[in-house]
């Protein structure tokens, strides 16, 4: 399988875990954005919005990271919460 497929097949798990603590959630979302789009392309969303400024600091706190890093990343994570 390609990495393209091993990520796809790992956000289809990730979607079948059980609900998790908003932190992991944040740490899934951050290294999907990276994945897909690449570093953070738009503006800090102000204090008062509060869960988009959640993730953007997720999506942010990966910046620099490849697309293939990002979905190596996001497949580890997934294995492990799924080994959990």
């Amino acid at each position: 399988m390609s990495l393209e497929d091993d990520f796809k097949d790992a956000m289809t798990r990730a979607d079948a875990l059980e609900t998790q603590p908003t932190n992991v959630q944040l740490d899934l979302y951050g290294m999907f954005k990276q994945a897909t789009v690449g570093d953070v392309n738009t503006d800090k969303p102000g204090i008062t919005n509060i869960r988009a400024r959640a993730k953007w600091d997720a999506w942010n706190k990966r910046k620099g990271l490849s697309a293939d890093e990002a979905m190596e990343a996001y497949i580890d994570y997934v294995d492990e919460l799924e080994d959990a």
